[in-house]
């Protein structure tokens, strides 16, 4: 089932100036509709995850801060709609209905949680700090730079945040749920790879120029994504004591029994 996202009356109050490349603005277009769908998709699992943090009982500070972020994203899709308004097209899409963030019934309520947490913050946010960072660096200084600035300072926040709660929580673990999630790593980072793969066409290569408006090299990308999760992601999670590298070396063999949990995770990133 599907619902029209509709954004045009926001985003177009907040429409920034952008180069006139006549022979780019298709794909432009195209790149920021996916990426408005994406943004405020991902309003819905943070909500879900501050209603999980919720009936866990944890700081309210911690169920605050996700509600902050649910509506961060909000407000990244209207931004992102207002690109695609201020190149000509129109803020609105068929969307489909949010899937469901997993409550992984099979562990603990708070393993689940710190499933989701691992998925979301830990491995979908901190990839997109380093795509979204280095589309920043390569954009020329305006007004669409400073408007990806804003969205890139929010994920860095999001990214930082799923990161200083994983370690105040594993903390209290016990050594099977910490092996359990080390197991779950590697469902985890399987999706990832495949997710942001998808995301990352080889065929994607736009002519320098499309960095004004914030088109990316697919291969360049999925290079910076290796490098991100080999020499980022998993050196973070191995001092947190779980066997990331491991995870990560046999994600392709992912135990039967765990992939049935599907692993939530940001669909925001570009």
């Amino acid at each position: 089932m599907t619902h029209l996202l509709d954004l045009r009356e926001a985003a177009r109050q907040l429409r920034p100036s952008v180069p006139v490349l006549p022979g780019l603005t298709g794909a432009a277009i195209a790149t920021w509709q996916k990426r408005m769908v994406n943004e405020y998709q991902s309003s819905h699992v943070f909500a879900a995850l501050a209603e999980q943090a919720r009936e866990l009982g944890l700081a309210e500070a911690t169920t605050r801060a996700l509600r902050e972020f649910e509506a961060e994203e909000r407000r990244h899709g209207v931004l992102c709609g207002a690109v695609v308004e201020a190149l000509g097209g129109e803020a609105c899409a068929e969307v489909p209905e949010p899937r469901a963030v997993p409550r992984h019934p099979s562990v603990a309520p708070r393993e689940g949680f710190l499933r989701n947490v691992l998925s979301v913050s830990c491995l979908s946010e901190t990839v997109a700090v380093a795509l979204i960072g280095a589309e920043r660096l390569e954009m020329p200084a305006g007004e669409l730079r400073e408007l990806l600035t804003g969205i890139w300072a929010d994920e860095v926040g999001h990214a930082r945040f799923g990161w200083r709660l994983l370690g105040e929580l594993t903390s209290e673990l016990a050594a099977p749920e910490r092996a359990r999630l080390s197991l779950y790593l590697r469902v985890a980072l399987r999706h990832l790879e495949r997710h942001e793969l998808a995301l990352l066409p080889l065929q994607s290569q736009p002519p320098p120029e499309g960095a004004a408006l914030g088109l990316c090299s697919g291969p360049d990308a999925r290079v910076l994504f290796y490098q991100t999760v080999e020499q980022a992601i998993v050196p973070q999670l191995e001092a947190l004591g779980f066997a990331a590298q491991r995870a990560w070396e046999l994600r392709e063999q992912a135990d039967l029994h765990l992939r049935e949990a599907t692993v939530a995770l940001v669909e925001s990133e570009p």
